[in-house]
């Protein structure tokens, strides 16, 4: 450095931003990442100069970052593929306020709240949190929320608006027998937010399903529920599987899967076939594979089911472990990895590896993988507690239990080895 001169610190220096300038550039960059980094050259048979052209006309009418993500994702949406993502970048946001919830069904009753359910963990899920199911705590099904912090509920006055910035913050609940605050008690819980309760929901739902197939199996068929194929769907699959070895038969419920990984995981686990038993002198032989269910299996598939959601039915059919069943599902299975950051932070992403069939054909994007037996799924069967999908799956089981080639494991006779 100079003899009198100083370095400048430009941290607290303004920078001026022309947002029209940043919005082109910021669409020339995506134009290019994805003539760069889409799966095949063709851009699946789109004149990307062309749709450059076509859309780079209407730059001069944005006037917000959120017009342009509208204009990247209708030019993104020509080449027709799954995981074509925008997560904008700098742009106002609204302020938002997080509602406490408390894991309960609850019924409305001239102003004051009827307490119809309530969730819980189910005691071996240690991450998921029960406002109203804490021990010790006693509050039950069939009991009123009169009053919060204090404040009596009423046709003026909405739970929720007492709940607003109360997440995981101590609020103290009055609980009646009846509608009224004469003889209420108080009870200390902690919110949860929208998200922890919507957890709780599926778990609960995840568990009913296993016991309706317990019901309609006469404890013969394993129900086990894949969220996803990631961290969580492998845990459920773990948790569900193992704890079933005792089944005939084994009914995998994929429907809404959000995908992930590949999981050939859970296939080859799927795939294992009995090959010796273990004697030994007190008790009932063990096998090698040590753990599996060696019987028919069944996967219900639909239409939400996509990325690792569309792979796990694909592979699931391709071993012939079984019938699929329900609907078609997404058909969203080109690939993603990182891609560099926009100019203002925003992120996008192109589609980079498309699968293939050992015959050299694309498949299933934007085809998705058929059910064997299709099964509709209405709104009114679900609201009258029905589940068709599931019912004709236990169907298709038990009927397949009846002539299935079980392998008997039986002990043989004591070997003799003198001479």
């Amino acid at each position: 450095m100079a003899p009198g001169t100083a370095k400048l610190n430009i941290s607290n220096v303004p920078i001026e931003v022309d947002p029209a300038a940043e919005w082109k550039q910021i669409f020339n960059e995506v134009w290019a990442m994805q003539k760069e980094y889409f799966y095949v050259e063709n851009m699946h048979g789109a004149d990307w100069k062309a749709v450059k052209a076509k859309y780079e006309k209407f730059l001069p009418y944005v006037n917000h970052r959120s017009d342009l993500s509208y204009l990247l994702n209708e030019m993104m949406g020509e080449l027709v593929v799954g995981h074509a993502y925008i997560y904008p970048g700098d742009q106002p946001s609204t302020p938002s306020v997080r509602t406490g919830t408390l894991g309960a069904d609850l019924e409305y009753v001239n102003g004051m709240y009827k307490i119809n359910k309530i969730y819980t963990p189910l005691d071996w899920n240690p991450s998921l949190k029960a406002p109203l199911a804490i021990p010790g705590m006693n509050v039950e099904e069939g009991q009123y929320i009169v009053a919060v912090d204090g404040i009596k509920l009423s046709p003026e006055v909405n739970l929720y608006k007492l709940l607003e910035n109360k997440v995981n913050k101590q609020v103290v609940l009055k609980i009646n027998s009846k509608p009224a605050l004469e003889g209420a008690r108080d009870v200390v819980v902690k919110p949860i937010t929208f998200e922890q309760e919507l957890s709780l929901r599926q778990m609960d739902k995840i568990e009913n399903n296993r016991k309706k197939v317990d019901a309609l199996s006469n404890g013969q068929i394993a129900y086990v529920y894949l969220p996803n194929t990631g961290q969580e769907g492998y845990t459920n699959f773990n948790r569900y599987y193992f704890a079933q070895m005792d089944k005939k038969a084994l009914l995998i419920d994929e429907r809404n899967n959000g995908g992930g990984s590949v999981a050939d995981y859970v296939i080859d686990l799927l795939s294992r076939e009995l090959i010796a038993g273990w004697a030994i002198r007190d008790g009932k032989p063990f096998t090698t594979p040590g753990n599996g269910i060696y019987g028919p299996k069944a996967m219900i598939i639909n239409e939400n089911a996509g990325s690792g959601g569309d792979m796990l039915p694909y592979m699931f059919r391709f071993k012939g472990l079984g019938k699929l069943v329900g609907r078609t599902t997404m058909g969203i299975l080109v690939g993603i990895s990182g891609y560099p950051r926009l100019l203002d932070g925003g992120r996008i992403t192109s589609p980079n590896f498309g699968i293939f069939d050992l015959n050299g054909k694309y498949i299933i994007e934007n085809e998705g993988v058929a059910p064997d037996v299709f099964v509709e799924q209405m709104p009114k069967d679900l609201l009258e507690g029905r589940d068709p999908q599931l019912e004709k799956t236990v169907e298709i089981l038990l009927q397949e239990m009846k002539t299935y080639p079980y392998k008997e494991i039986k002990k043989p006779a004591d070997p003799v080895r003198v001479n």
